[in-house]
């Protein structure tokens, strides 16, 4: 069955994007920084291998997955001259079935929560995967940047950063007529459910904090990385930005 990113002209999306591109390739080398020694890495949601170069450095064994062939068929041409990657064509949900459970040392899923409706599941599938101590860098469209706060103060929502319930997008964000789920989450509940799901939460940051159309025009992309690098761990305290990153650490089982 065909993914709706084959009809999609995804890698076009980023021609002009190399600011949010860098801020996130940062932000996962901060994120690694932090994690011991890996041999193995799964990136779900991997598309046409955008961000392998963060963090192939890191691992022998690196699983590239994604639901669309013709997004891994860009990858494998993206990444040919490299031995330590292998393609999984796969869902999410699915991915459990195709790998063995508890042998991976990271996993990274970026660009991805944002289609994903029952979070919860998401997460229980990816502590499956993930060796006792293992690690999960996350991405997710957060629903309480502050341009979103602003607006909904000027609507006069001023409980606005209280309510903790997710935002769909999805109709906004279709594919060739087709509604893909496209939803923002509010950090405090993403936390929670990784909590639930058998994870303690090592880091956080807010990403693509100065994303501005104006600014991309005005200012050089070396000058807004130098101002994002200095602002991803400081506004996470606030979930400034519109995205943000999640580094949590898998609870070893208790054997009592």
């Amino acid at each position: 069955m065909p993914a709706a990113y084959d009809t999609y002209d995804y890698p076009s999306y980023w021609d002009d994007r190399e600011y949010e591109h860098k801020a996130e390739y940062y932000a996962i080398r901060t994120l690694l920084d932090k994690i011991p020694n890996t041999k193995t890495i799964i990136e779900i949601g991997a598309g046409y291998g955008r961000l392998f170069s963060s963090f192939s450095y890191r691992a022998k064994k690196i699983i590239l997955s994604d639901p669309s062939a013709s997004s891994l068929s860009l990858a494998r041409k993206k990444i040919r001259n490299n031995k330590k990657a292998m393609f999984i064509q796969s869902s999410l949900e699915n991915l459990a079935n195709q790998l063995r459970g508890g042998t991976s040392d990271l996993v990274i899923m970026v660009r991805v929560l944002h289609h994903i409706k029952d979070t919860q599941e998401a997460f229980k599938i990816i502590a499956k995967l993930l060796k006792e101590n293992g690690f999960f860098i996350l991405e997710f469209a957060n629903k309480g940047h502050i341009k979103a706060t602003l607006r909904e103060f000027y609507k006069g929502n001023l409980t606005f950063p209280l309510d903790i319930s997710p935002i769909d997008k999805s109709c906004k964000k279709s594919r060739k007529n087709k509604c893909l789920p496209f939803i923002n989450y509010h950090p405090d509940a993403i936390i929670e459910q990784l909590k639930n799901a058998g994870f303690t939460i090592i880091e956080k940051l807010s990403v693509s904090n100065i994303r501005s159309t104006f600014l991309k025009k005005i200012v050089a992309t070396s000058t807004l990385i130098d101002i994002e690098k200095a602002l991803q761990k400081p506004l996470s305290h606030i979930n400034f930005g519109p995205s943000i990153f999640i580094l949590a650490k898998k609870h070893p089982i208790s054997k009592a």
